[in-house]
């Protein structure tokens, strides 16, 4: 059996929601893979004037997906940096705090019963690309190649780069750490360079986690919003396969210009980024969109 099915499964899976600032609609489609491996998170007002969005795509099985699910919020939300407010270091702690719960008995424990499997430990790893607004300011934390852009008077501005095996900054720490990277991807394997979980590549003990062959440091990047900021949308790499961020901000914009809801427009866009067959390959994955529109 291939990764693919004979015909995608095209049902999506949405959440809305919204308060005086903004409102927002996370979709997210099986598609042509033969399993669901995509998990997220929006949830408005965590507190006061604070909402956290999050993608995470899992490879390998999606129970660290779903196990970042569950806890970010709650890890984030009782971070000593959180509670000062410290939010850039929160954020980068909060992703290196659920890898050590993965490593640990409860965490393999966990990932076993979500994956139905006790046998051995669990290999799944996940993307992670976490938008966290604090009033008018964004923060997106980013590791692996989920993606996040504003739409910023018509002009896509991009909140975070993906991480690659091939880029040079990368390719050095994964050769230090005395891994390899052959066709794009990490010891053959990966085609990409940070994520949660993949504990494998995190074993040896000579490295820091944000020295380790696969790393869970996030790249954080900062910006105020203004009324220029129509929207935010994030996505799984499969969102990204087929257009660039301009068609997918202009397909979103005319959908909405049109009076079609948020959730409408989040949905019609997975449609369109859907392949018609699986010769190619691009347009064939799991997608999950999160479309955060400021009133």
């Amino acid at each position: 059996m291939g990764p693919y099915l004979s015909q995608p499964k095209t049902e999506k899976s949405t959440v809305t929601g919204q308060n005086q600032v903004l409102q927002y609609a996370a979709t997210h489609m099986q598609g042509w893979r033969n399993t669901m491996e995509d998990a997220h998170i929006s949830d408005i007002n965590i507190e006061q004037d604070v909402h956290l969005f999050a993608v995470f795509d899992g490879h390998g099985g999606s129970e660290v997906a779903i196990f970042a699910e569950k806890h970010f919020k709650e890890e984030l939300m009782k971070n000593k940096n959180y509670l000062s407010k410290n939010y850039e270091k929160a954020l980068t702690e909060t992703f290196f705090k659920i890898d050590k719960m993965l490593q640990e008995p409860a965490g393999q424990d966990e990932l076993n019963k979500i994956r139905g499997a006790t046998d051995e430990a669990s290999l799944a790893g996940c993307t992670a690309n976490v938008a966290l607004i604090v009033g008018k300011t964004l923060y997106v934390a980013n590791a692996g190649d989920s993606r996040s852009f504003l739409n910023r008077d018509g002009k896509p501005f991009d909140m975070s780069k993906d991480h690659k095996p091939d880029d040079d900054q990368e390719k050095k720490r994964i050769e230090r750490a005395g891994g390899f990277v052959s066709d794009g991807r990490v010891n053959g394997n990966l085609s990409l360079s940070r994520a949660l979980g993949d504990l494998e590549y995190k074993k040896d003990g000579r490295f820091k986690p944000e020295e380790q062959i696969i790393t869970a440091l996030p790249d954080i990047k900062v910006t105020q919003l203004t009324v220029a900021d129509k929207f935010l949308l994030m996505g799984c790499d499969g969102v990204f396969e087929t257009w660039d961020h301009q068609q997918i901000l202009n397909f979103v914009n005319s959908e909405l210009k049109s009076h079609q809801s948020l959730q409408k427009a989040a949905e019609k866009l997975l449609d369109q980024l859907l392949a018609k067959d699986t010769s190619l390959g691009t347009g064939c994955d799991n997608m999950t969109c999160i479309l955060v529109q400021f009133k």
